[in-house]
Parts: structure tokens; sequence; C-alpha cells
């Protein structure tokens, strides 16, 4: 599915004769060598399979990865949760909403801070999450087989250290 997706790359040759626009590749200049174009070009990819998989079950990368989080820290406070996966509170907030409404996770106020709200799984939502993850670990397996083992294995050491992770 991805092959379908990728632009065609011109060289910098094709650029100056002209010959990319002919040929139907694109010449990207100076986002050839930007990193943050190159990530959105993967992140767009990733996603656009990730929505390829699970399109019946109508989850969304972030909301997943939501779930997910909220699995691996019983009880992560909600701010908490927004920070670590960068999401807006206010997004997060209707996301958590959502997922109430849908009895997979349940809030609960601790006692020691009124304003903060602490996040766990429901049962099912337990169950969503090891119903899907089957699907999302060969969805995952797929998004890097152009990769080999070894350059998979740079490529996340990389990503992690400009995550600061």
């Amino acid at each position: 599915m991805r092959a379908a997706t990728r632009p065609v790359v011109a060289t910098p040759a094709d650029a100056e004769t002209g010959d990319a626009a002919r040929s139907g590749s694109v010449a990207f200049g100076p986002l050839a060598d930007s990193l943050g174009f190159h990530l959105r070009l993967a992140q767009i990819a990733a996603f656009e399979e990730f929505f390829a998989a699970f399109a019946e079950d109508g989850l969304q990368p972030g909301g997943f990865s939501v779930l997910i989080t909220i699995r691996e820290n019983p009880g992560v406070r909600q701010g908490i949760l927004a920070n670590a996966l960068r999401i807006k509170r206010s997004h997060m907030a209707k996301i958590v909403q959502g997922f109430g409404e849908a009895g997979l996770i349940e809030r609960r106020v601790p006692p020691d801070d009124r304003r903060a709200v602490e996040l766990t799984l429901t049962e099912a939502g337990h169950r969503l999450v090891a119903a899907k993850m089957p699907k999302f670990l060969q969805h995952e397996r797929a998004s890097a087989a152009a990769l080999t083992k070894d350059e998979r294995h740079t490529l996340f050491a990389l990503l992690r250290k400009l995550n600061g992770l």
C-alpha cells in the first residue's frame, strides 16, 4: 500500500532541466534534507496504513496509543498521559470522555488532588486492547518491512534519541 502513495522524487538534474515536471516526479529542493519533512511523510504513510488496517474497528492511531499507554500505566493521571503522548489537553479530554462513555476506561479523582483524574482500563478496555493487539503488531511489522532488522533497530534508537526517550 505504501508504494502507491510514495511521491516520485526528481534528481537535482531533472529539476534543473524541467524534466521533473514532465516525468511526474517532484523536486523537493531543501526539503530533501529536512528531517521534519521526512518524518511527516513517514507519519502520513504509517497513519494511512493504520486507518486501512483498523477501518472496520473505528480506531485511530492516537486513541489506540492512549488505550495501550493506560494499559501499561494503570492509574496514570490524564495530564501526565497527555504530556507523554504530546496530545493537547483539550483533545485528550475528548478522547477520555469518548472512551469513558464507551465503557473502555474508568476515571477517578484522587483524594490528594481534586483537580487530577486517574485513568484505568475497564475489563471491556482490556478485552479491546487484547483483541486488537495482534492486528496492531502485524501492522507495525508491515510498516517497517522495507527495513532490515538492523536498520529498524537503528531507526528506533535514533527516534528515541530525538524524542528524548
